[in-house]
C-alpha cells in the first residue's frame, strides 16, 4: 500500500511539472520577443537600422518575426532543456554553487548556437556580399549578448518558480507534520485519560464493598438494600465513565444517589449540602469528580455525631464549582491509593487549560474547579 502511495504521488507530480512547463512556455515565449527586441533597442537605440524598421514591406517583416520567434523558442526550450537536466543531475539544494556555474555556461554555449542561427536566417533574409563590417560584427554581438541575458533571465524564473514551489512543499509537510504531531499528541492525552478514568474503578469499588462486607454480617436486609443501590450507582458510573466530560446536572443527580451508600456507611455524621443554580446545570466537569472530592473528605477527616463533617457543594463568585468541608483531621496516618485529587487535576490538564485551585486553612478544605464547555 505505501509503494502504491508513493507512486501514485510520483505520477501526480509529474502531472504537475508537465502542466507548469505548459504554461510557463505559454506565458513565457511571446515575452522573450518583446524583450528581444527591447534589449537590442537600448544596447544601441541609435542605430540607423531603426528609422527604417517599419519602412520594410509586410513580407520582411512577417519572415523577420518568424525567424525571431524560433530563435527565442530555441532560446526558451535550450533553457528549460538545460535547467531541468541539471535538476536530475546537479539539484540546486546540494551543490548551488556548481549548479550555477554549469548552468550559467551551458547557456553561454547555447547563446552562441543561437547566435549562429540567427546570422544564418538574417544571411538569407537580407543577402550580402560582404558580412564582415564593423556593423554586421557589433550586431552580432549584440544579439549573442541579448541570447545570454534573455536565457540567463529565464532560468532565473524557472529558479525562482523552483525555490518557490519547494517552499510552498515545506510548508504544506511542516504542517501535515504539525497536524500529525497534534493527532498524534491527542491519542496520547486520550490515552493517557482513558488510564486515569480506569483507576476509578477500583477505589471506588473497593470503599463500598468493604462497608457490604460489614453490612453482610451485622445486617443482612440493609446489605441487600445497599447492593441494590450500588448496582445503581455503578451502573450509572459504566455508562457516564466512558464520557471525558459531563453535564454538572447528571454529576449532580448521581451525587445524590451515591449519597445513600455515604449514609450507610457514616450515618448523619455527614451532612451534604448541594446548592447549583439552574442556569449552571448545562456546565461540565469531569465524570465522577465529586464522588471523589467526597470520598476524600471523608478519609482524611472526622465524622462523628460530635463532630459532624459538613460539606457544601455551590458555584462561587468567580463561577466555578466549589467544594468545601470543615476541617477536623483524623489523628493517625491514613495510607493513601492517590487517586483523589490527584486524579481530578491529572484530568483537568488534559481536558482544559484551566486548572484546579485548592486552599487549606486552619479551618477549612476547599477544592475550586472549573467549568467545562460540553461540546456534542
Amino acid at each position: 500500500m505505501f509503494i502504491i502511495r508513493e507512486a501514485m504521488a510520483k505520477n501526480t507530480k509529474e502531472t504537475s511539472e508537465r502542466t507548469f512547463y505548459q504554461h510557463f512556455r505559454f506565458f513565457i515565449l511571446p515575452v522573450v520577443f518583446f524583450c528581444f527586441y527591447i534589449f537590442i533597442y537600448l544596447l544601441n537605440p541609435y542605430d540607423p537600422f531603426w528609422n527604417v524598421y517599419f519602412e520594410q514591406n509586410i513580407y520582411t517583416l512577417l519572415t523577420e518575426w518568424l525567424g525571431v520567434m524560433v530563435v527565442c523558442f530555441l532560446i526558451t526550450e535550450s533553457s528549460l532543456l538545460i535547467a531541468r537536466w541539471l535538476d536530475r543531475h546537479i539539484p540546486w539544494i546540494e551543490s548551488p554553487l556548481l549548479r550555477f556555474v554549469c548552468q550559467f555556461f551551458l547557456q553561454i554555449i547555447i547563446a552562441g548556437a543561437v547566435i549562429n542561427l540567427l546570422l544564418y536566417i538574417d544571411h538569407l533574409v537580407y543577402p550580402r556580399c560582404d558580412t564582415s563590417s564593423q556593423s554586421d560584427k557589433t550586431s552580432s554581438w549584440q544579439v549573442g549578448l541579448v541570447s545570454i541575458i534573455i536565457s540567463t533571465l529565464i532560468s532565473a524564473i524557472y529558479t525562482a518558480d523552483f525555490f518557490l514551489r519547494k517552499w510552498k512543499m515545506s510548508m504544506l509537510e511542516t504542517s501535515a507534520l504539525e497536524l500529525k504531531a497534534y493527532d498524534l499528541n491527542q491519542v496520547a492525552m486520550q490515552a493517557e485519560l482513558q488510564s486515569l478514568k480506569a483507576q476509578l474503578d477500583p477505589h471506588f469499588m473497593f470503599n463500598n464493598f468493604s462497608t457490604l462486607s460489614s453490612l453482610i454480617a451485622e445486617n443482612p436486609e440493609s446489605a441487600l438494600l445497599f447492593l441494590d443501590n450500588l448496582s445503581k450507582v455503578y451502573r450509572y458510573m459504566i455508562i457516564n465513565l466512558s464520557r471525558d466530560i459531563i453535564s454538572l446536572k447528571d454529576e449532580i443527580k448521581f451525587i445524590n444517589s451515591y449519597i445513600y451508600l455515604i449514609k450507610i456507611r457514616v450515618s448523619d455524621n455527614l451532612q451534604i449540602n448541594i446548592d447549583i443554580p439552574e442556569n449552571y446545570e448545562i456546565k461540565g466537569v469531569p465524570p465522577i469528580t465529586l464522588q471523589l472530592l467526597i470520598e476524600n473528605a471523608i478519609k482524611h477527616n472526622v465524622a462523628s455525631r460530635s463532630r459532624p463533617l459538613h460539606i457544601n457543594i455551590c458555584i462561587n463568585a468567580e463561577g466555578w464549582l466549589e467544594v468545601s468541608n470543615n476541617l477536623q483531621l483524623v489523628n493517625f496516618h491514613i495510607p493513601s491509593t492517590r487517586v483523589g485529587l490527584k486524579n481530578i487535576i491529572s484530568r483537568y490538564r488534559l481536558l482544559s487549560d484551566a486548572c484546579p485551585q485548592i486552599i487549606e486553612n486552619e479551618n477549612t478544605f476547599i477544592v475550586k474547579l472549573p467549568l467545562l464547555e460540553i461540546t456534542e
